[in-house]
């Protein structure tokens, strides 16, 4: 008997090891060019990866799962960043840029460990889908003009050193081989499709042949490195603020209700779709709680916020993953990998996750609703607009023009104004339509799965 226990308790452990070992190739690569897209640097990134799926897996109340450096967290990152080293000298100049960013972010660890204390869980189910679908857009939005940025120097951005022509060519290159990798590998290699990553291989042929090619475009360049135990102390005593001030937490206090904000929503929602696939029930006050650790981990140690991820927690579940081991093996593999490949690290293109975040934008999307509209203005465009209110309830799937304009409208507010704004003000507007301003022509809400992707991810 205690034979089969043991041989039943090391299937799982290697079953976990293995899913591990998998998605970690696809943390590692994104942490990096999310580090990248924050402004805090690859090694900074890759970093985070790796520490946030440990303590996340370790604590959270989703059992199989994969958190992280996610687009919508890293994007909301980047922009405190970019104030933090532009807009921060004029209130408080003597104050560190970097340390500041490190306090945005403890300040959100406390703020989500707040909200799993007062067991604010529950109330994601208030936030309308054309609400979350809306924001999600606008995130994807602000992805893709970063790189543009990024690219061609508009928007106050430093443009990639070396020839436009090569690096926009590398970046293309980069997105095209991301998007085809996968299509590719469940055509003629389906049984390994799940295992292959499109981004960690995509990294790998861009800078292969960026090396052979000795292409004068500008590469990676790793602010820090750590080759021991000493070096890693260093590098975290170098990220504690050497002062706190109330005036600084105010500064930073707006700041960190929107990462909280976002982390809550990102979170909770993968939540609710790894659910689905497990048949099990997320602890969703303990999950939060699981994510303020390791936010509160990322501010230590100079990192990025992340939440729980959509892709990479299905991926880690596909994998048959069995228990949370399975989410602390992708932090542990993960941090031995960016161990191993520092040196290497240096010879990747920027512009390669330039292309890669175009993909990242792309999965953020929510395109199903807007597929669905188009679909319905080709097909009976006379009906769309002969009656503008109707809510259409003959039909199974319908995306009504109402629904449209608040997605339409969140997503211009997410990224012209303020994404804790366009959640408050279209999540208000909404129950003020159905529930005062127009109650015989009541708003729809998309229905999850059919008419909405949800929180979107990237892989």
């Amino acid at each position: 008997m205690k034979k089969n226990v043991m041989s039943f308790t090391l299937k799982h452990f290697l079953q976990d090891a293995l899913a591990g070992l998998t998605v970690s190739f696809v943390a590692l690569s994104l942490g990096a060019a999310f580090g990248l897209l924050s402004g805090r640097g690859a090694f900074a990134g890759m970093l985070s990866s790796a520490l946030f799926a440990s303590i996340t897996s370790l604590f959270g109340g989703t059992r199989r799962q994969c958190s992280g450096p996610t687009g919508p967290m890293t994007t909301v990152t980047a922009m405190v960043v970019a104030f933090a080293h532009d807009g921060l000298a004029s209130q408080m100049p003597s104050m560190n840029a970097d340390h500041f960013v490190n306090v945005v972010i403890g300040l959100t660890a406390i703020l989500l460990c707040i909200a799993a204390l007062l067991r604010l869980g529950k109330f994601i189910r208030f936030v309308p889908n054309v609400v979350i679908s809306g924001f999600m857009n606008g995130i994807a939005v602000i992805i893709w003009l970063d790189q543009l940025k990024r690219l061609f120097g508009f928007g106050g951005k430093v443009a990639l050193n070396g020839p436009l022509m090569t690096n926009l060519i590398v970046m293309a290159l980069s997105a095209l081989l991301v998007f085809s990798l996968p299509v590719l590998f469940r055509r003629f290699l389906p049984k390994f499709a799940s295992i292959l990553s499109a981004t960690f291989l995509t990294i790998v042929i861009m800078t292969l042949l960026s090396v052979l090619l000795q292409l004068p475009i500008e590469t990676v360049a790793l602010s820090s490195s750590i080759h021991s135990f000493q070096d890693f102390f260093v590098y975290v005593s170098s990220q504690v603020p050497t002062s706190l001030s109330w005036p600084m937490v105010w500064i930073a206090l707006p700041f960190a209700l929107q990462l909280t904000l976002l982390a809550y929503l990102d979170t909770l929602m993968t939540s609710l779709v790894v659910d689905r696939m497990t048949k099990e029930s997320t602890k969703q006050n303990q999950e939060l709680f699981s994510q303020g650790i390791g936010t509160l981990v990322m501010a230590c140690i100079g990192g990025i916020p992340g939440a729980q991820a959509t892709i990479r927690s299905v991926l880690i579940v596909k994998e048959h993953a069995v228990t949370r081991l399975a989410g602390v093996f992708v932090g542990m593999f993960a941090l031995i990998e960016m161990l191993m490949l520092q040196q290497y690290i240096n010879l990747i293109p920027q512009a390669v996750f330039a292309g890669i975040l175009i993909k990242v934008g792309y999965d953020v999307f929510d395109w199903t609703p807007v597929r669905l509209y188009c679909k319905e203005l080709v097909q009976n465009s006379r009906t769309v607009f002969h009656k503008f209110f109707s809510r259409h309830d003959d039909e199974k799937i319908y995306v009504t023009n109402i629904e449209m304009l608040m997605i339409v409208g969140t997503m211009l507010l997410t990224v012209f104004v303020d994404l804790n704004a366009a959640v408050f003000l279209f999540t208000l507007l909404f129950y003020l339509w159905n529930k005062v301003l127009a109650k015989n022509h009541t708003m729809r809400d998309l229905l999850p799965e059919l008419e909405t992707e949800g929180m979107g991810d990237e892989l």
